[in-house]
Order: structure tokens, then sequence, then C-alpha cells
């Protein structure tokens, strides 16, 4: 089974990592850091997948239901987000250096220490989300809904 799951996961394909994704839940796989860089995940359904540290760089994301998945320390450098449902997603320390967030939908997610330098969220629903330390230098949040945000102690220094 695991190495039907690493085999779909290879093709870096959006309907076979979702496919690989699902044989491994409530299988004692041990996946680790997937390198999904550059995947074609436009639309997929990744609701509450496990992707803690995942390579999620340049990887097209637009569209994607990612409700409470687990982004832990996930490298989203780049990625494309834009319109994302990650309502009640945790992406504590996730780099989402770069990344385009335009219209996505993060209430209530927990982006904890997460680095957004550089980030278009023009338009996206950050309502409830937790920014704490965040790193919010130079991201675009024009139009961005902000009620309820938790943002004490954010950095304005640059991580790399």
């Amino acid at each position: 089974m695991k190495s039907k799951i690493l085999e779909l996961l290879a093709t870096k394909e959006g309907k076979n990592i979702v496919l690989a994704l699902e044989l491994a839940k409530g299988q004692k796989i041990e996946l680790g850091a997937l390198d999904l860089s550059f995947a074609n995940l436009k639309g997929a359904n990744l609701k509450g997948a496990n992707l803690i540290g995942a390579n999620l760089r340049g990887a097209d994301l637009e569209g994607a239901n990612l409700i409470g998945a687990d982004l832990e320390g996930a490298d989203l450098i780049g990625a494309d987000l834009r319109g994302a449902e990650l309502r009640g997603a945790n992406l504590v320390g996730a780099n989402l250096r770069g990344a385009n967030l335009v219209g996505a939908n993060l209430r209530g997610a927990n982006l904890r220490g997460a680095n957004l330098f550089l980030a278009d969220l023009k338009g996206a629903d950050l309502e409830g989300a937790n920014l704490e330390g965040a790193n919010l230098k130079g991201a675009d949040l024009r139009g961005t809904i902000l009620e309820g945000l938790k943002i004490n102690q954010a950095p304005t220094g640059e991580k790399k």
C-alpha cells in the first residue's frame, strides 16, 4: 500500500495526490514531509489533510479545499492559493513568502509565527485568524477582512 501511495504522490498531479492522501487516511503510513513542489492541485479537495512540513513551494492550489488541513511548518513559498478555502487550517510556522492568497478564506486559521512576507492577501478573509508572531512585512492587505484578528507581537523583520 505504501509503495502505491508514494507512486501516486510522485506524479505531482492533483487527482493522484488527492487519491494518495485519501488512501493514507486511517493507515499507519508515515508520509513525512511530502515534496509536492510545483504540483497541480487546482481545486483539489484536501479537507483535513495532514500536510505537516510538506514542500508545496510554487504549487497551484487555486480554489483548493484545505478546510481544517494541517500545514504546520509547510513550505508554501510562491504558492498560488487564490480563492482557497483554509478555514480552521493549521499554518503555524508555515512559510507563505510571496504566496498569492487573493480572496482566500482563512477564517479561524492559525497562522502563528507564519512568514507572510510579500504575500498578496487582497480581499482575503482573516476573521478570527491567529497571526501572533507572524511576519506581515510587505504583505498586501488591501480589502482584507480583519475582524477578531489576533495579531499580538507580530514581528516586522524579514524572515527568509
